[in-house]
Formats: C-alpha cells, sequence, structure tokens
C-alpha cells in the first residue's frame, strides 16, 4: 500500500510539469534579429570608430525607441502566431503581464526592490523561453503605461527583460530544492545584469562630457570601459544588489507553490493541444 501510495505521489510530482512552450521558426528569427539589433543599440558607445556617423549622431540616441518599439511589437506578433497559441495562452498572457506590472510600483523607488523580477524568472522557466521573451516584453510595456513611465528607454527596457525572462526558460533542467537555488541563482544574476545593461544605455546621455565618469566619444573602448564601469558601481550597484536579493529570497520563499501554479495552468490550459473534429459516425 505503502509503495502504491509512493509510486501515487511521484507520478503526481511528474504530471504536476507541463510542457514549456517552443520557439517557433519565425519567432525565433524575429527575436535574434531584434536582439541583434538591441545588442548594437547597447554596445555602440565601447565600439564606434572615432570619425563613424554613430558618434556624430550619438546624441541622437533616445530615436531608437522609434526603431526598437515596433520590433518589439513585431516580435511579440510573430511569437502569438507562430506557435498558434489560443485565447486561453493569450489570456494567461495577460493575466500574467497586468500581474508584473502591477507589482513593479510596489518597489521602485525603494532601493531597488522589485519583486516583478521573481514572477518574470518563475514563469519564464515554467512557460518556455518563447512565452518568456513575449511576457516580459509586454510587462515593461504595461508597467510604463502603468505608472507613465513612457520614453525612449522603454523599448531597451521591454528588451533586457524578454532577455532575462527568455534566459530562464533556458535554464537546465532540475528538480525539487536543487531547482529554486538554480531559479534564485539565476534570479540574483539577473538583478544585477537588468541594471548593467540598462546602463549602457543611460550612461552616454545621462553623463555629459564633463566628468571622470562620462562618455567620451571616439574614444577606444580601453577608455571608455573603464568610465562605465566606474559609472555604474558608482550610480547603480547598490540598487541592483537590492533587487538581485529580493529577487533571489522571493524565489526561495515563493517559489514552489507560484511554479506548480503555473504549471498547473498551463496543463489545464493545454495550449499546445491540436483540437480535431471528426465526422459523426466514425
Amino acid at each position: 500500500m505503502a509503495d502504491r501510495a509512493a509510486g501515487r505521489r511521484r507520478a503526481g510530482e511528474h504530471t504536476m510539469t507541463a510542457a514549456p512552450i517552443r520557439f517557433g521558426v519565425r519567432s525565433l528569427c524575429a527575436v535574434a534579429l531584434v536582439s541583434a539589433i538591441g545588442a548594437m543599440a547597447f554596445l555602440w558607445p565601447l565600439f564606434a570608430d572615432p570619425g563613424s556617423d554613430v558618434v556624430a549622431h550619438s546624441g541622437d540616441a533616445p530615436w531608437l525607441f522609434a526603431l526598437l518599439l515596433p520590433l518589439m511589437l513585431a516580435v511579440v506578433l510573430a511569437t502569438l502566431a507562430d506557435t498558434g497559441l489560443g485565447p486561453k495562452a493569450v489570456a494567461m498572457l495577460g493575466v500574467l503581464a497586468a500581474v508584473g506590472a502591477a507589482l513593479r510600483p510596489l518597489g521602485a523607488g525603494t532601493a531597488g526592490i522589485e519583486p516583478m523580477f521573481f514572477l518574470m524568472v518563475l514563469a519564464g522557466r515554467a512557460l518556455g523561453p518563447g512565452f518568456g521573451f513575449t511576457l516580459g516584453s509586454l510587462t515593461m510595456f504595461a508597467s510604463a503605461l502603468l505608472t507613465g513611465g513612457v520614453g525612449p528607454w522603454m523599448p531597451f527596457q521591454m528588451l533586457t527583460m524578454g532577455w532575462v525572462t527568455m534566459g530562464a526558460g533556458l535554464l537546465p533542467r532540475a528538480g525539487g530544492r536543487a531547482e529554486l537555488w538554480v531559479l534564485a541563482a539565476y534570479g540574483a544574476l539577473a538583478g544585477f545584469a537588468y541594471g548593467f545593461v540598462m546602463n549602457l544605455w543611460g550612461w552616454p546621455v545621462v553623463t555629459g562630457q564633463s566628468t571622470s565618469l562620462s562618455y567620451v566619444a571616439g574614444a577606444p573602448a580601453s577608455e571608455n570601459l573603464p568610465r562605465f564601469l566606474a559609472y555604474y558601481v558608482a550610480t547603480s550597484l547598490g540598487w541592483d544588489f537590492m533587487r538581485a536579493a529580493v529577487t533571489a529570497a522571493l524565489c526561495l520563499l515563493l517559489g514552489r507553490p507560484v511554479l506548480k501554479a503555473l504549471h498547473r495552468a498551463t496543463r489545464r490550459a493545454a495550449f499546445e493541444t491540436q483540437v480535431t473534429f471528426e465526422a459523426a459516425g466514425k
């Protein structure tokens, strides 16, 4: 009896994990394209040649907003179309994005405490990289509308959060307590990485040209990189440390019930189940 009960428990634990939603070809290509453009938009201050047009137009960097935002929306639409997500999946995407957007203002402005990160990490883990990228991008978009934070930084935030949530879906498989530790470690790393990458966007814009931390137009990476690292440590490291610590702690404390709820919702929604109809009498 005990063996059968243990077997039923093991079977129940096995069925709690639902298959994540896969990347389709079009959505994978769209994510790769927008990621490549986004990487160039973040890294140009370190690698632009002194005489290039990029340096000459460095003050126009915020207008990349006009290019990246439609590309981000194209990725979202490609993901929805390519994976054939039905109304239930779209509804879950909307609910999770709304919850994440509602969590963001709870910590904004309070020493880097941003509880939305732990939800994005767990959702990306449970629902896969394709769904995760879309969810992270939409959550940032919704939170910007909610908090009035619409500006040239918004598509960069959408892209970076999409990377964070997608990365959680690409983590290696683990079970039990080990999975929570993997997610906590990833959440802490993502907390630092998000701030580091977003500072790359803001650094040439907000520091001006007259401080020891400022971006020097056209200078080699060997000169600008130490300036950027000093700028990051001085302005954001403490903030990012709190984000990383809160994300890791919430993953350990709330990760198990939230993951179970996400797996259960995914299994019951049967997102990728193909519905077929047969003629009566067959």
